[in-house]
């Protein structure tokens, strides 16, 4: 997840929302290959200024906001690793399917960092403050199963008839009036709560915080020069 990617995300969410409701009825995520998305690209996280590392956060609240105020329903269909800013794309999402056997988390502290998306936040409201608390702070993988489980998932697909049940899931939205979709969306939204900006504030600047600390310095590095030994 770089500058770049969030970019096309942004602008074809940005045509999915001003797309003809009787051209578009529903928009799904899902990822090329075999991940959802592995989180942030570190390379990029390593070589950051200050500056620069407060704008890419920017540009993730863009991204989220780009989903969860779409006026089409969004499904995340997460169909391998799903990690990081990958996870908090899928928990912006009206609706989450995933694969058997997919993996997620939030894994920022072991980065001595925390998430900066407002992950943490709809986590907590999805599957409870207790369970949101044990995931982050330990920054443990957790299974699709473990997940439907808690509520968050709403189906598990076997992997090699994935895009089918998942677009066949997606097609029982598009015989419903859109105008009642984005109602029943807006409504929801409202009652979870959303994302506040008081929240949102909190996060971000305990974020910027912490990425200028040495102790996160170090584990970036160490993240990143690990990944460079493997390519090698």
């Amino acid at each position: 997840m770089n500058s770049q990617m969030m970019n096309e995300i942004i602008h074809s969410l940005e045509e999915i929302n001003a797309a003809d409701p009787g051209q578009v009825r529903v928009a799904v995520i899902t990822g090329a290959g075999g991940a959802f998305m592995a989180g942030a690209d570190i390379k990029e996280y390593a070589q950051q200024t200050q500056g620069e590392f407060e704008d890419f956060q920017k540009k993730g609240y863009l991204l989220y906001a780009a989903i969860e105020d779409n006026a089409k329903p969004v499904i995340a269909a997460i169909n391998g690793y799903a990690f990081g800013g990958g996870f908090e794309i899928a928990l912006a999402c009206d609706m989450i399917v995933a694969a058997e056997g997919a993996k997620m988390g939030l894994p920022e502290i072991l980065l001595n960092l925390i998430r900066g998306g407002g992950g943490t936040l709809r986590l907590s409201k999805k599957i409870g403050v207790n369970m949101a608390n044990e995931m982050v702070m330990t920054g443990r993988t957790v299974l699709a199963e473990e997940m439907h489980r808690n509520g968050l998932i709403n189906y598990l697909y076997p992997k090699n008839t994935f895009i089918e049940k998942v677009t066949e899931f997606a097609a029982s939205f598009a015989d419903k009036e859109p105008d009642r979709l984005l109602a029943i969306k807006q409504l929801t939204k409202l009652i979870a709560g959303g994302v506040t900006l008081a929240a949102q504030t909190m996060e971000n600047t305990a974020l910027n915080n912490f990425y200028q600390s040495k102790e996160s310095k170090q584990k970036i590095r160490e993240f990143y020069q690990k990944s460079l030994e493997k390519k090698k």
